[in-house]
């Protein structure tokens, strides 16, 4: 399940939000489409309704999960344990949610309509909800009542469309820009006709080619006349780099880090990093979300494997791994190579890391290729 994270990741930078909550078997995630915010603080969200859907014949069924703390009297003190709840309904329009029904009436049967106060086993209260929410790094300037975050491309709107116009006129342009000959019917004669019984008339008018275009004249003298439309592409490009490059700033990237028709060449990490910095620093306030959220499920899927006795009740470490922003394998590789070179690593770790070896062939091959020693005798003087 967790090799789905780079696709969850973009539902949350298309949406500006997902939310990712363990289902006691898998994770289930759910867009701002999907869901339902009932209780938040400046932090976090700590109260959520989540929509689940299914068909079957001429009924649909909705599923409302809601998770949500409560604050209760026990005694003198006040906790607040976790509840989550279960209702189910049907209907006969993919519009309304129609009527309640029982639980065990639907595919949900296994569920319970109401959980018993969720704490720790201490007695207090979870330390957060038991789902996680990924939200983009970016501030939301559109609707600032909501802790649901803005789409990556929320800001640039306006030049995504001007991008559109301008990639549109220039692809309409070339698809007119088709060579035209307008030619008089005088001039033509049917195919394969010698050219001393060049016969002009109607018969020659049919089969042209899709470029030329037969034309009368209205003088003595036959017309003939080429049509080559010019190409701007060169100078709509140059706008749609203008647009790009602004799209991408808008959007948290460095200026001119998207191009339509160019392709820079290699360029070192210390590079990447000089001229990239601000993609650099939105790489990492994703990841941070990222990183975030994660936590969050990770302890939900503690906490369930708490109630159900999955695994020992204690502490745990998450450790994370993205790999470096600004990591050039081709640097690495000759990096590598240099270490071969210089006998600090053995040859096969650099076949195994770079070249796709199992760590058998790669030890084989480099054995193989180590020239052996010339012996001072042959091997038939040799003691057998």
């Amino acid at each position: 399940m967790f090799f789905s994270i780079r696709k969850w990741v973009e539902y949350g930078c298309a949406y500006g939000t997902v939310v990712i909550k363990p289902n006691g078997k898998t994770l289930d995630v759910f867009t701002p489409d999907e869901v339902l915010i009932t209780d938040y603080d400046n932090q976090n969200i700590t109260g959520m309704i989540f929509k689940d859907t299914y068909t079957q014949g001429k009924w649909y069924y909705t599923r409302l999960e809601y998770h949500r703390f409560a604050e209760e009297k026990q005694g003198e003190e006040t906790v607040r344990p976790y509840y989550i709840s279960n209702r189910a309904y049907r209907s006969k329009s993919p519009d309304s949610i129609g009527d309640p029904v029982a639980l065990k009436d639907t595919k949900w049967s296994e569920l319970m309509a109401d959980s018993p106060p969720i704490l720790k086993t201490n007695g207090e209260s979870l330390d957060g909800p038991m789902f996680g929410v990924f939200v983009t790094p970016q501030a939301n300037n559109v609707d600032k009542s909501t802790p649901l975050g803005l789409p990556v491309y929320a800001e640039a709107l306006e030049e995504l469309k001007d991008l559109d116009v301008a990639y549109s006129r220039m692809t309409g342009e070339i698809n007119d820009s088709e060579r035209i000959v307008l030619a008089d019917d005088r001039l033509l004669s049917p195919a394969g006709t010698p050219v001393n019984k060049v016969n002009p008339g109607a018969a020659a008018t049919k089969n042209l080619p899709k470029y030329v275009r037969n034309v009368y004249g209205d003088g003595p003298d036959s017309f003939y006349q080429e049509i080559n439309p010019t190409l701007n592409t060169e100078v709509r490009v140059k706008g749609i780099n203008a647009l790009l490059s602004q799209i991408g700033y808008k959007a948290g990237f460095s200026n001119g880090y998207f191009v339509f028709d160019q392709k820079t060449g290699m360029v070192t990490a210390t590079q990447v990093e000089s001229d990239d910095r601000r993609t650099i620093q939105y790489i990492k306030d994703v990841r941070d979300q990222l990183e975030k959220c994660m936590d969050a499920v990770y302890y939900a899927l503690s906490v369930y494997a708490d109630l159900y006795g999955e695994s020992p009740a204690g502490e745990y470490e998450v450790t994370y791994d993205f790999g470096d922003i600004t990591y050039n394998r081709e640097e690495d590789r000759a990096r590598w190579w240099n270490y071969v070179n210089a006998g600090k690593v053995p040859a096969w770790m650099y076949f195994v890391k770079f070249e796709g070896f199992s760590e058998e062939d790669a030890k084989a091959m480099v054995e193989e290729a180590t020239p052996k020693e010339d012996e001072l005798f042959d091997s038939k003087y040799k003691e057998e």
